[in-house]
């Protein structure tokens, strides 16, 4: 069984019930949540998707996004546009109010501009086709008004650590926030949701390797090996009497991250990091990101590296990475083009084909003068049975 830390499919049934008992969305209009609720039903089945994302029923953290901005864009549209019906919505109008959001003319509720517009662009953006391929089923056509839409966006801020701050935090540590801290950092796994799912039975005998079972991977699963917490592992496991079967760690992900955010107030204070993201803003997934920074400057293939993440695109490693950490490996043996070293190569052969020729000739010389030596000592002796005259 998977581990699902922040409960969304007991969100989504309770979010069921309600709309159920109210019989509809509440505070948007019949036509748009009559739209929604068909939109989840379809993402729930995987039908009416995209011939180009994967086949299947949508996860339940993505049938919560999808209802969450669904709705609130409803609620949007009537308030700016005065639409009470998505589907009738036009070009103009869906670009002309993406522009504003993204521009600040439309505000959140405590009067700062929205950070992620991209994200309700994405989701409106999806709504759009599965609508149109509805609608071509039941012999529509309807157009693409979301063909000219920007969901282009910055990346989100995030808290980095160097080395020598992850020492000094995990020092500050008690035990299980020391293991904790030192196992996200090692082995980069994603938390909550991969971490949370790991067993005792996923590590090796010795802690030296971990297998991120694919049932509980957002991607894939993979075997990968513990290169830093593998002792403190072993040590919490024992300490704590832990069974094969048992999960490696039990705890609310809210009251982790208020505990990493707390300390890391109290160590860092509440400036700015690197990356960013205040250090009193610390979370578990910002050392999946520090991780990335760790390894990327010690991994010698970029595919390797890739897969120890549970990444299949390259531009992965920017994203989590942003170069922090990065430093100047050249070498004089890399100033040497392709063409001189080839150069060098071939008189390194020359040099040894001509030190192999001269061994010979000495080997040759060898036997030579120990034949010869032979030969002296036959007639030496032979000298000495001649007798000699008067």
């Amino acid at each position: 069984m998977k581990i699902d830390p922040y409960n969304h499919e007991g969100s989504l049934t309770r979010w069921k019930d309600k709309v159920r008992e109210l019989g509809g969305i509440p505070d948007i209009s019949r036509q748009n949540s009559e739209i929604i609720l068909k939109y989840m039903t379809d993402m729930e089945l995987g039908i009416n998707t995209s011939l180009s994302s994967k086949k299947g029923a949508r996860s339940f953290v993505r049938i919560n996004t999808i209802r969450q901005r669904l709705t609130f864009l409803a609620k949007k549209f009537k308030e700016i546009l005065d639409v009470d019906d998505m589907i009738l919505l036009t070009e103009q109008q869906v670009c002309s109010f993406f522009v504003d959001m993204r521009g600040g003319k439309i505000k959140r509720q405590d009067g700062r501009r929205y950070k992620a517009t991209r994200d309700f662009v994405k989701i409106f953006k999806a709504f759009w086709h599965w609508w149109q391929k509805v609608a071509r089923k039941a012999g529509q056509t309807v157009e693409d008004i979301t063909t000219y839409l920007d969901s282009s966006g910055e990346k989100p801020e995030w808290v980095y650590l160097n080395e020598e701050q992850v020492r000094i935090f995990c020092d500050n540590c008690n035990l299980k926030y020391r293991v904790l801290v030192m196992f996200l950092f090692d082995t980069g796994i994603r938390s909550p949701t991969e971490l949370l799912n790991v067993k005792v039975s996923d590590l090796s005998l010795n802690c030296k390797e971990l297998n991120i079972r694919d049932e509980v991977s957002k991607t894939f699963g993979r075997r990968i090996k513990l290169m830093l917490c593998s002792e403190l592992v072993r040590r919490y496991i024992k300490e704590n009497e832990l069974g094969a079967e048992d999960y490696l760690f039990k705890f609310s992900p809210y009251v982790a991250n208020r505990y990493l955010k707390r300390l890391a107030r109290k160590l860092f204070g509440d400036e700015k990091s690197l990356a960013g993201q205040n250090y009193s803003d610390l979370t578990m997934y910002d050392f999946r990101h520090c991780s990335c920074c760790y390894w990327l400057v010690r991994y010698k293939s970029e595919s390797a590296l890739k897969f120890r993440f549970g990444w299949k695109k390259s531009d992965k490693i920017h994203y989590y990475s942003e170069m922090l950490g990065m430093r100047d490996t050249i070498s004089e043996e890399d100033l040497l083009i392709d063409v001189t070293k080839t150069e060098l190569e071939q008189r390194l052969v020359k040099s040894e084909n001509r030190s192999e020729l001269l061994e010979a000739q000495v080997e040759a010389m060898k036997r030579q003068l120990a034949e010869i030596y032979v030969h002296v000592n036959k007639l030496h002796s032979q000298a000495e049975l001649i007798p000699c005259g008067n």
